[in-house]
């Protein structure tokens, strides 16, 4: 996990519609149910109905999601349950 003292992370959302992101190290995976994306703080998982990504600059550290937000979670090392199991089960195939 990620963690940068100097960085700095921070989330908007609007109306269940629109993640604004900030601190977006990487964007491991996604599709329209879910996002996996790698911050200054850890793994944040976000998932949903017709999400897509309207914005995105990896160089400023910046996306935009837009869609139906169901959940958002961080996602730690060593952290056991069958959701995250799952998650980077697909991932790392």
């Amino acid at each position: 996990m990620v963690e940068n003292q100097n960085g700095r992370h921070e989330m908007m959302i609007l109306n269940r519609n629109t993640v604004r992101l900030s601190g977006v190290l990487n964007v491991e995976s996604f599709d329209s149910e879910e996002f996996l994306l790698e911050t200054e703080c850890g793994y944040l998982a976000i998932r949903g109905q017709n999400l897509h990504m309207k914005n995105m600059s990896l160089e400023t550290g910046e996306v935009d999601i837009e869609g139906t937000v169901y959940d958002m979670s961080y996602i730690d090392e060593g952290f056991a349950s069958e959701k995250t199991k799952g998650l980077f089960g697909r991932l790392f195939k």
